[in-house]
């Protein structure tokens, strides 16, 4: 520990130690598609473009666009850091994590559109968080709020999941999910938790909210939403299935509640 660090109180050495880290940490994307729209996201800090030629060509414009210089590799000998089995395309981007801002500020809908959150209860597969991004996006939703911890990071596997939504559609990871859902309800929000065992279905809970902001909450599949989770919502309920054929998974929940709260 150096000596301007033994001067400060613990509490500060380590928030500072926690900025120092999240300013490292850099971010792979891979495939041509979710490379292509970091390319053209304003936002994104881009690091290092690796494409085969191929790859470059395909990319084209958005390469111009960028400004960064692609290093152009073998595509026998693709050097860059993914793991083994990335459908990479020929194409891999680093880049910086997004920061969207607080929910405050991401979660007040556009006028002439609904105010529709999904908030994520430990939903770790990349897979799944891609593919709630990308519903979200389609049925206009403001953002997807998640805990900080125990779900998916922004990954190369959830961009390219995600279809290129990880770029348009904020993605707020928080300390704590039951404060977060507070200041949804603050702001308006109801807050409708979605699980196999709830009371009433999506339909009945969301009829005499129409024009109303809503949250919709999800938890992972197997346990569920936590308990606080559970007991934050303002109601919770389900969607009905046809007979005993099962549930949906997260993502597949995820859009039909999207697109029953934008019906509305």
């Amino acid at each position: 520990m150096g000596r301007s660090e033994m001067k400060k109180p613990k509490w500060v050495v380590e928030k500072e130690r926690g900025k120092r880290a999240a300013a490292a940490e850099t971010v792979w994307l891979f495939g041509l598609h979710a490379v292509r729209d970091a390319l053209l996201n304003p936002a994104r800090v881009r690091l290092r473009l690796v494409v085969t030629r191929n790859a470059l060509d395909r990319l084209g414009d958005a390469v111009s666009e960028s400004g960064i210089e692609p290093e152009v590799v073998d595509p026998r000998k693709f050097t860059a850091p993914l793991d083994p089995g990335s459908v990479h395309q020929g194409a891999a981007l680093e880049v910086k994590p997004l920061h969207w801002g607080s929910i405050e500020e991401r979660c007040i809908a556009p006028e002439g559109r609904l105010p529709i959150v999904v908030v994520l209860d430990r939903v770790s597969d990349p897979h799944n968080v891609g593919a709630v991004l990308r519903s979200a996006e389609v049925f206009g939703a403001c953002a997807v709020i998640a805990p900080a911890r125990h779900s998916a990071p922004e990954t190369g596997a959830l961009a390219k999941t995600a279809s290129g939504a990880l770029e348009r559609q904020p993605y707020l990871r928080v300390t704590n999910l039951a404060d977060a859902m507070e200041r949804l309800r603050t702001m308006g929000y109801a807050l409708i938790g979605l699980d196999g065992t709830g009371e009433g279905t999506l339909g009945e809970a969301l009829e005499p909210l129409k024009g109303h902001a809503v949250a919709l909450v999800l938890g992972a599949e197997g346990p569920g939403m936590r308990e606080k989770t559970r007991e934050t919502c303002d109601r919770v309920v389900r969607i009905p299935a046809a007979g005993g054929f099962g549930s949906l998974n997260v993502s597949n929940a995820a859009a039909v509640a999207l697109y029953a709260a934008a019906q509305r």
